[in-house]
Formats: C-alpha cells, structure tokens, sequence
C-alpha cells in the first residue's frame, strides 16, 4: 500500500469529527499534511482528540455551519489568513434521513436534506475553489453516495440530494478544468460505524466499507496520481 506525503499541504477538511472524518484527519496527519477542519457538535471533539492524539497540534478547529455561506466564507478566509492557501478540499458534511414516501415527507424533512447534502457542497466548492482559481490548483474531493445513482423508495429526498451533488461535480469540473484543479466525488454506501452497526445490529457487518478504507482513497484523490482524475464518481461500497 502506497505511503502519500502531504508535507506543506493544507487541508480543508467539512465535518472533521465524524466517524469518517476522523479517519481522514488521522490520514492526512499522517501524511505530512496540516488540517483545518470544521465541525458543529462539540461532543464529537474529544473523539477527534483520542483518535488523531499529539497530531491535534496540526490541527486548526473551527466550529462552523457551512449551511450558512457567511460562515464558510469567513472559514475560507481564516484558513487562508493563518496558511496563505488552501490546496485540498475534502467535504465530508452530510446526513441521512430515510423511511417516508414523497408523498408521507414533511417539507422540511426535504429540506433538510438538500441542505446538508447538496447546499452545503454549493457554498463550500463555491469559495474554496475560487480561492483555488486565485493559486491556479488544487484538490476538491465531496461525499456522495450509492444513492446517488437510482432513486429507492422511501429515500427521495437522500436519493435526489446526492444525485444532485454528483451532477453538481460534474458541472464544476467542466467550469474548472483549465484551472489546474481537480474535483471528484466517492460514492460510499453503508459504512461500518459504531452507529450503524447499532442501527442495524443484524446486518453482515462483513460486507460493509471500513472509514480506513474510505480515506484511503481520498489521500489517493487528493495525490498527485490522480491527477488525471477528473469529474468522476467513484464507488467506494465494495463487495455489498
């Protein structure tokens, strides 16, 4: 397994305390690379802490709601005031609500999904990148998912919202592509977490994708040896 050396790159990391996103902090630390990351729920922070350890002192920790473009605006500029740029964004942020029929789901069901899927990638490609455009390259990498691809009964508002972001890269990276920037999407599925082996306690955990796993195909995307990588939306839910 190849060994990736971030050493002078900063990484603007969305939703750097969940359980996916604390694997690829702990990735990038690892690599050399300096962190920024973003969260809203402060409980999460002392998991970061346990998982990355002495490594939190590359680290820059800033609680934002990216929903809100004013904060992400201001998040771009603070990484870029203390660093001078930002050379990898891996957006992480994003939530799941499931179970109802169209026609069963409250308004604000929908928009709660839009939102958190899609609006959050709008705002944050929007001002990362353009700051990626001033430094002429760059590395986007958002969250889909299998989802994404065909629409499942009582998924429509997480069906619709990750099949508009992978639409969404599609369309920035056509935008982009003379600016030395690449932008790419993973598709996960089930991931195996603490929180989904509880919520389905008789599923074969075997089957499922680990977080490692994950963020190791984000180092790749955000290596130089995917530089031919462009637009694209990869699978990342294995055998299942």
């Amino acid at each position: 397994m190849k060994d990736y050396d971030f050493e002078g790159k900063i990484v603007l990391i969305t939703g750097g305390t969940g359980a996916l996103g604390r694997e690829v902090s702990l990735a990038f630390l690892k690599s050399n690379a300096v962190a920024a990351m973003t969260y809203v729920v402060d409980k999460e922070l002392p998991q970061l802490e346990s998982k990355i350890g002495d490594l939190i002192k590359k680290v820059m920790l800033i609680k934002a709601d990216i929903v809100d473009e004013q904060q992400i605006k201001k998040t771009v500029s603070d990484v870029v005031k203390k660093y001078g740029h930002i050379d990898v964004l891996v957006n992480l942020v994003g939530g799941y609500l499931g179970g109802k029929k169209v026609t069963e789901m409250d308004e604000k069901e929908w928009d709660l999904m839009m939102n958190l899927n899609l609006k959050t990638a709008f705002l944050v490609s929007k001002h990362v990148v353009a700051q990626m455009i001033r430094q002429r390259s760059g590395k986007v990498i958002h969250v889909a998912a299998r989802l994404g691809l065909k629409g499942i009964g009582g998924n429509s508002a997480y069906c619709a919202s990750k099949s508009g972001l992978i639409r969404l890269v599609e369309s920035l990276s056509d935008e982009i592509k003379d600016n030395n920037i690449n932008v790419n999407c993973i598709m996960p599925s089930i991931i195996d977490t603490d929180a989904n082996r509880k919520d389905m306690p008789d599923a074969d955990f075997s089957k499922w994708v680990k977080p490692s796993e994950i963020a190791r195909v984000v180092l790749f995307l955000a290596s130089e040896d995917s530089r031919v990588i462009h637009g694209a939306s990869i699978p990342v839910y294995g055998l299942a």
